[in-house]
Formats: structure tokens, C-alpha cells, sequence
């Protein structure tokens, strides 16, 4: 089972800057995040529970307690969410005119169940782009 598997750590830069201040690759520490992986290695998880942060990758020992999410994973969601499902509901009341109980009780479980599957992935994304841009105490790592 090499799923959980990561290699060592290397400090190879491929930017012009000088090692150390460049930029770690953004794609890819995103789309770890997103998966709600180590933006480092990619094999570790980064939430322990729903929400909660590791301190450090069980795998490669990345530290991942300085991150500073705070309030910017429910800004993203509660954004995506609304964009997504306004124009939905007026487009499904203006043409099948549902009962009002029902319409309301099909967009709250929408969602809620929207919100919930956002929220942890936009989580990992923003810890993965600020580990990625060296935020927050995050530029010692390497």
C-alpha cells in the first residue's frame, strides 16, 4: 500500500529567486488541499476531524500549526454557495413553480449539504496557499 507513502522532503527550488524566499508550486499544493492533504507531500491528512488543522503531517512532518484560515473557508463557501444556488432557485421557481414548502425544503437541504462538502475542502486549499506562498510563519519549513 503506497497510498500513504511520501518521500523525504528535498529543498530543490526551481525559481530565479534566491533559495529559500522562492515560492513553493501553487497547483499542486492546492489541489492537495483540496483533497485535504499535506500541501507538502501530499500522502498525510491535514484535518484531524472535520475542521481541525494537524500540527504536523503524520507523514512527512511538515508543520501545519501556522496556519491562519480563521474566518476565510466560511467567506469562500458562504460566497460559492450563494453565486451557485440564487440564480438556481429563481431559475427553478420561475419555470416548474414548486410549492413554496417544497422549494424551500429542496435549497435548504442543497444547501446545507453544499456548505458542508465546501467547507473543509476551501480549508485546505487556503492552509495550502499559504504554505505554498510562505504565509504566517510558514517560510522557516525547508
Amino acid at each position: 500500500m503506497t497510498e500513504g507513502f511520501c518521500a523525504p522532503k528535498t529543498t530543490s527550488t526551481t525559481s530565479t529567486t534566491t533559495p529559500g524566499d522562492g515560492e513553493r508550486e501553487l497547483r499542486p499544493a492546492l489541489m492537495r488541499g483540496w483533497k485535504r492533504r499535506c500541501p507538502s507531500c501530499g500522502g498525510g491528512p491535514m484535518l484531524k476531524g472535520y475542521l481541525k488543522v494537524r500540527d504536523e503531517c503524520p507523514v512527512c512532518g511538515e508543520a501545519l500549526h501556522h496556519h491562519r484560515a480563521d474566518d476565510g473557508p466560511a467567506y469562500l463557501t458562504i460566497l460559492i454557495v450563494g453565486h451557485l444556488m440564487a440564480p438556481l432557485l429563481g431559475f427553478v421557481f420561475i419555470e416548474f413553480r414548486p410549492d413554496p414548502l417544497v422549494l424551500v425544503a429542496l435549497f435548504s437541504i442543497g444547501t446545507v449539504a453544499l456548505s458542508l462538502f465546501l467547507l473543509p475542502r476551501l480549508k485546505g486549499m487556503i492552509v495550502a496557499f499559504q504554505w505554498a506562498k510562505r504565509m504566517h510563519g510558514f517560510e522557516n519549513d525547508d
